[in-house]
């Protein structure tokens, strides 16, 4: 059966293709074809205004659109550095040509940017439920940091790229190449385009290598590429993107299906919102359409990250090995860098990044009053339930009382502003709905001829 074009690029980035008699493009030897990728793994590291959340180990998140994301393992580690700093920064996972993985991150603990060190950290995984071989590799010999690497197979060297950000008189790309992650070549300056550069991510699309990076003078993501991938051969011809005050580590992401492309870029500070990103048809074309934040839901407290495809057997591993969050978030729809907190004892939206954090963290129960509805139950502050009293929302006690029963009792039913969404009809006063206004809960009287931005007022997603 002839290969897919886009199986046909898959495997040609993964390095699996030879030419026959003819021209034609068929299997090498090993690898063996993987199967397709129908699924997404986020590799993170966590930080929060206060410091509070910070952690600075590989977690890991997963999606089916590859835009909304759920946390692994309760947001904890899954893999934890044992040598060096003992902490890691900017994690990033390469799925190998014999379908394996591979996990590079770099060898910084804390927001202390000065300490220089030659080092990275890596494991091996065969699937990403457990890590192996821990070790870290020496990259350079220079007083220089290393950091934000990405790594890539290049063919015409029958090895894989290692790039990553450094420092010799001028913020560069440096490359090591490697055929087993454990030994590298001497490093080099892998691009200097006249301007500091940080956070390189490369991707290898048919015999085009993408390079997306950030140009330090103007604080813009550029896009450059290169027809060989090699040392100073790349072109810009992306002029600069951002979103929000401030952005870095650019994640170029092939989709599973079609032929579209995501960029993700996150926000300089942690006390910033987490992630932007956008969209395009074409990856050579210059043409990226941002995101509206109603589109997407980045990992809780998730940093400078990588996202990689996985099957859908893969993601039933992980999911399997790790489980997913036993609690929610409710994002609002007209307000989605908003999400539903409690503070002080009043229900609220509040934009994200907050701290504590643990305050937009929902366990729902069966209703408390009919156990076909919901409950919100609080994670930080076990035994109180979201509840209305005088139509305004707050976090009580369960007093054992019926009417705290009834007063903390929801149905869930289709979004009123979109199917898609949610939104939650009081059980004792089933006229009304949760809402936000003046960013504070309560629940009014709505219907299919309320306003727009009524309807949109009581809309949630739950992430």
């Amino acid at each position: 059966m002839p290969l897919s074009r886009r199986e046909f690029h898959r495997l040609a980035a993964l390095g699996t293709l030879t030419a026959a008699a003819g021209g034609a493009a068929v299997l090498g030897a090993p690898p063996a074809a993987l199967a397709a990728d129908s699924a997404y793994v986020f590799g993170y590291f966590k930080e929060t205004p206060n410091q509070s959340g910070d952690s600075y180990a590989l977690h890991l998140a997963v999606s089916t659109d590859g835009l909304n994301w759920r946390p692994l393992n309760q947001n904890n580690p899954v893999a934890t550095p044992t040598a060096g700093t003992l902490g890691l920064r900017d994690p990033f996972i390469l799925r190998k040509r014999d379908g394996t993985f591979v996990v590079l991150a770099t060898d910084l603990r804390g927001r202390i940017f000065t300490e220089n060190n030659q080092y990275l950290h890596v494991w091996d995984s065969t699937d990403l439920r457990g890590f192996t071989g821990y070790r870290r590799i020496r990259m350079h010999g220079l007083a220089t940091h290393t950091w934000a690497p990405t790594a890539f197979w290049v063919a015409s060297r029958n090895q894989y790229a290692i790039v990553y950000s450094a420092n010799n008189g001028a913020d560069v790309f440096m490359v090591n190449y490697t055929s087993d992650f454990r030994t590298v070549s001497a490093n080099q300056v892998y691009h200097s385009p006249g301007f500091p550069v940080l956070d390189a991510d490369v991707v290898v699309d048919g015999s085009t290598f993408y390079m997306y990076y950030k140009n330090l003078a103007d604080g813009l993501i550029y896009g450059a590429r290169s027809s060989t991938g090699a040392p100073r051969s790349y072109t810009d011809y992306t002029g600069g993107l951002r979103q929000g005050g401030a952005i870095e580590a650019p994640m170029l992401v092939r989709n599973n299906t079609g032929s579209g492309w995501r960029l993700w870029g996150d926000s300089f500070s942690p006390v910033n919102n987490d992630y932007y990103a956008w969209s395009t048809s074409n990856v050579g074309g210059n043409a990226w359409t941002p995101l509206h934040q109603r589109d997407y839901t980045p990992p809780l407290n998730a940093k400078h990250g990588s996202i990689v495809g996985i099957t859908s057997a893969e993601y039933d591993g992980l999911v399997s090995r790790w489980g997913l969050p036993a609690w929610v978030r409710l994002k609002s729809y007209n307000f989605p860098d908003r999400y539903v907190r409690h503070a002080g004892g009043i229900a609220r939206i509040d934009a994200y990044p907050f701290d504590p954090h643990q305050d937009q963290l929902w366990r729902m129960v069966p209703g408390l009053a009919d156990p076909a509805g919901v409950s919100f139950a609080s994670i930080n502050l076990p035994g109180r339930f979201l509840r209305h009293s005088d139509y305004a929302i707050r976090l009580d006690t369960d007093d054992g009382t019926a009417t705290f029963r009834a007063d903390a009792t929801f149905t869930r039913v289709a979004g009123l502003a979109d199917p898609t969404w949610s939104s939650w009809r009081s059980h004792n006063f089933p006229d009304r709905y949760l809402r936000h206004s003046g960013y504070v809960l309560r629940i009014d009287p709505l219907s299919a001829a309320s306003s727009a931005a009524d309807r949109q007022d009581a809309t949630f997603r739950i992430s």
